[in-house]
């Protein structure tokens, strides 16, 4: 007899809070968001001004995982029309951390032992007028010391060209620039000055070092600096910040333009693109509750995690609603802040929405506080797409322990059946996992950010469908048990 993903003793209580990250002297990505809660985040507030992804036109939110806590990755970056160079700066940076990642971790052998995790997540630091910029954060648990970095990317509309952080200094005035940083990273604990002198001398060096950069919202530059590049790996990160009135006249005009918009956003983004792809969002409603007794029929909860993806979401919700069958989302919160609107047509439409975390990282490797803060920034993205707060959520990679449990009231909710999607990016494949494995009162695991899972989904539907089954929601299921 196998134990189900609803057993009662994982239905656990405790409380929310929330915290913001990421200051200079820590060990987080200096400047991200709360949602990275990565571990050594502080309580200091983000220094950029807020951008609101679900006002881009045609943005894609690139996303990859895993559900094995022997390969735990999450990895996202947006991919924005008319900013395709930025954009496959940025894959090229992730796809390069994942190969090395799952070559060391994945492929050595580990087995089902509980292995080291990779997590890289997005924050838009502007996305105004003509230019963009996006810091991703990465957090890797294979390599030496902390294994936080943190590195931002440009894109400038008007010249139809990617940026470097370093690119919004006039080069004419980047000894200058440079010269001010030192003065003002000497005397910190930690910090050798004659190093500071080989480190920002060599050209290469100084770009590679000087990787992350964003102005503030009065004006100012902020510059990060990994842990170990400017000072010993044990002091930690550092940041320096630079007020308006000196760094405005180094800038590059780029740079200008940049924190022009920065200050004073303009209400749109327009990067040149010749086309923007235009997405249909599902308007099914459910005609009302679900009357299902999965006491007399036999019932089973597809779950769909780390969306909602566009396309993906929209043409899943079309199957569903075909079968007129419901079931449970579990969802990042970087994902539903970039498409609120699918959020919203899949609870329209019957189906349950969940909390899985900000951006998918292992929640028993974080604080408390960096725990509460991915279940609660995302638990307020899910009510202001659907006006309705979720009960249940999924830990990343099934990774739960008594810390996670005593940091949220949200009932966690694993699984019986794993489709291995992630691995297995065929349509055929999963759909068979499924079929062959599926017993009454199964939850199954998949992601509706893979094209290959969401084409599974018919011949599931079908299948079972014939051969009796009710697709019903987790909390359904839990409720007629």
């Amino acid at each position: 007899m196998r134990t189900h993903a609803l057993v009662p003793s994982l239905l656990l209580l405790g409380a929310l809070s929330f915290t913001a990250a990421c200051s200079s002297g820590s060990d987080g990505p200096s400047g991200t968001a709360s949602p990275d809660g990565r571990p050594g985040s502080t309580s200091t507030p983000s220094p950029t001004r807020s951008v609101d992804p679900s006002k881009i036109k045609g943005l894609e939110i690139v996303s990859d995982s895993s559900e094995h806590n022997s390969c735990p990755f999450a990895t996202s970056y947006p991919a924005v029309p008319g900013a395709e160079a930025m954009t496959a700066a940025m894959k090229k940076d992730v796809q390069q951390s994942l190969t090395r990642f799952r070559s060391a971790v994945c492929e050595g052998g580990t087995g089902d032992a509980e292995g080291p995790d990779l997590n890289i997540s997005h924050q838009f630091l502007v996305a105004s007028g003509d230019v963009l910029g996006v810091r991703l954060a990465t957090q890797d648990g294979s390599v030496a010391g902390s294994g936080l970095s943190s590195r931002t990317y440009w894109y400038d509309g008007k010249a139809g060209a990617h940026r470097t952080a370093l690119g919004l200094i006039a080069e004419g005035s980047q000894d200058a620039f440079v010269t001010a940083l030192k003065d003002q990273l000497q005397g910190r604990e930690g910090v050798d000055a004659a190093a500071l002198d080989g480190t920002f001398s060599d050209p290469a060096s100084r770009s590679a070092v000087l990787d992350d950069m964003a102005f503030t919202a009065d004006g100012g530059l902020r510059v990060a600096f990994d842990r170990g590049d400017v000072g010993t790996p044990a002091a930690g990160s550092y940041a320096v910040a630079l007020p308006k009135d000196t760094i405005s006249p180094w800038l590059s005009a780029f740079g200008k333009r940049v924190q022009q918009q920065t200050v004073t956003p303009s209400r749109s983004l327009d990067l040149g693109a010749t086309h923007t792809p235009t997405q249909a969002v599902p308007t099914h409603t459910a005609s009302g509750d679900d009357d299902t007794d999965c006491k007399k029929v036999k019932c089973i909860a597809l779950t769909l995690d780390d969306g909602p993806a566009a396309p993906e979401t929209a043409t899943l919700l079309t199957y569903l609603a075909q079968y007129k069958a419901r079931a449970t989302f579990f969802t990042t919160g970087q994902n539903v802040a970039a498409h609120p609107d699918l959020v919203r047509a899949a609870a329209r439409a019957g189906n349950e929405i969940g909390n899985h975390s900000w951006n998918h990282p292992d929640l028993t490797k974080l604080t408390p506080e960096q725990i509460a803060s991915q279940l609660n920034r995302t638990n307020t993205a899910i009510k202001a797409a659907t006006g309705k707060e979720p009960t249940l959520f999924r830990p990343p990679y099934g990774a739960i322990n008594t810390q996670v449990r005593a940091a949220t009231r949200l009932s966690p909710v694993l699984w019986d059946v794993d489709t291995e999607d992630w691995k297995y990016r065929d349509a055929a494949k999963v759909a068979q996992t499924v079929i062959s494995k599926a017993e009454p009162n199964d939850v199954v695991l998949m992601h509706d950010i893979h094209p290959t899972s969401v084409a599974a989904v018919p011949q599931i539907l079908r299948t079972l469908t014939a051969r009796g089954y009710h697709f019903v929601t987790v909390s359904h299921l839990r409720a007629t048990l």
